[in-house]
């Protein structure tokens, strides 16, 4: 097999109902020049005899196994096999359009860009909703523009930015994106431990894209995110989200003081820690633990000198009305207003849950009476 153009690497734990889609979506590309490294991370169930089946059939298929130490060593150990002049990542239990390859290498070899980004679909049981993250059918970036609308956005949101703070993290995945390998290689870009900072995407963007000279970014939905996965690394609860974090707080920090990178980067951070309070509450409401515990946790939380500053400096004029009564309630102390709005959230979230479960399983049903 000649050297291939891309490389996709594709880590894999437990998904094996998920494995057929996603990598049918990747081997049926209409871009036919690529390969396929797919990294068991000691999956329990059948991933790894269906990654050898697909090994066995298209030899462009390489399969790596390790023993369970988590997505960032899945994705480093899988770059000691990419010899393609570009990296994608695709998750394991997602997919992608058949055309993704063919349109990101013909976008970058046309504007020889150092990375491409595209829109996606959030995938619900049975509904679909695109997600448009950017809003031309076609914007190239240099190297001046790259720093100021993707590079500090990796860090944080600023100003109308905060509009739609669901947004705030919607281009710092891994996936979505076509990367240049000459770059991760050459500076030593790596994924850090998920175990000490949670997720480590958007620390893996802060420093690719410091290295960032040209970028394009294209509307088009090319990237299926699944939103039904119950065993999904989101839809668990947390139990070290608060330290993860504060690691992945001081290690920005440290960048953007190595880096003397200006005050729009260390206002994003500000506001990327107050926006964050948001998901570490949900995930203590939404702990096995007793309903004095939550408030009392949560009251700390709020209390706690980084996350303190965090949403005093913020500037709300832009955020929605219930984001501001969210914050409102931290200003005040008022952890038991701050509990009640989470939990109206969290039921809202199984309501959503149970509602497209249900509707799944009339739909099997009606299929298999039809």
């Amino acid at each position: 097999m000649r050297q291939p153009k891309i490389s996709i690497i594709i880590p894999v734990y437990n998904t094996e109902k998920y494995l057929n889609t996603c990598l049918n979506s990747v081997l049926n590309q209409t871009f036919t020049d690529i390969e396929v490294i797919c990294v068991d991370d000691g999956s329990p169930d059948n991933s790894i005899d269906l990654l050898e089946m697909f090994a066995k059939k298209d030899e462009r298929v390489i399969v790596v196994s390790q023993q369970n130490t988590g997505l960032s060593d899945a994705r480093n150990n899988a770059l000691a096999y990419v010899t393609g002049d570009y990296v994608m990542y695709v998750d394991s239990d997602d997919w992608i359009e058949l055309n993704t390859c063919e349109i990101a290498y013909r976008v970058a070899l046309e504007e020889k860009a150092d990375v491409i980004l595209w829109s996606y679909i959030r995938e619900f049981t049975n509904h679909s909703l695109p997600k448009k993250i950017f809003k031309k059918r076609k914007e190239v970036l240099n190297q001046q523009e790259s720093a100021s609308k993707l590079h500090r956005r990796m860090v944080g949101s600023i100003g109308k930015e905060l509009k739609h703070p669901e947004n705030a993290d919607a281009i710092v995945t891994a996936w979505g994106k076509l990367y240049k390998t000459e770059i991760i290689k050459y500076n030593e870009i790596n994924y850090m431990n998920t175990k000490i900072v949670g997720t480590e995407d958007a620390l893996f963007n802060i420093d690719y894209f410091g290295y960032v000279k040209k970028a394009v970014c294209l509307e088009d939905a090319l990237y299926h995110y699944r939103k039904d996965n119950e065993v999904s690394l989101t839809s668990l609860y947390k139990e070290r989200l608060f330290m993860q974090n504060q690691m992945k707080y001081d290690l920005i920090e440290m960048y953007i003081a190595e880096h003397s990178l200006g005050d729009d980067y260390k206002k994003a951070l500000t506001n990327r820690i107050a926006l964050s309070l948001l998901e570490l509450g949900l995930n203590t409401v939404e702990s096995h633990k007793g309903l004095a515990k939550k408030i009392t946790e949560l009251k700390e939380i709020i209390s706690q000198d980084r996350y303190k500053k965090a949403y005093q400096q913020m500037d709300f004029n832009y955020l929605p009305i219930h984001w501001k009564l969210f914050y409102g309630c931290a200003k005040l102390n008022f952890a038991s207003g701050i509990y009640a709005l989470l939990w109206s959230i969290s039921k809202l979230r199984d309501k959503n849950k149970i509602e497209d479960k249900k509707e799944s399983e009339n739909i099997k049903i009606q299929t298999e009476v039809q």
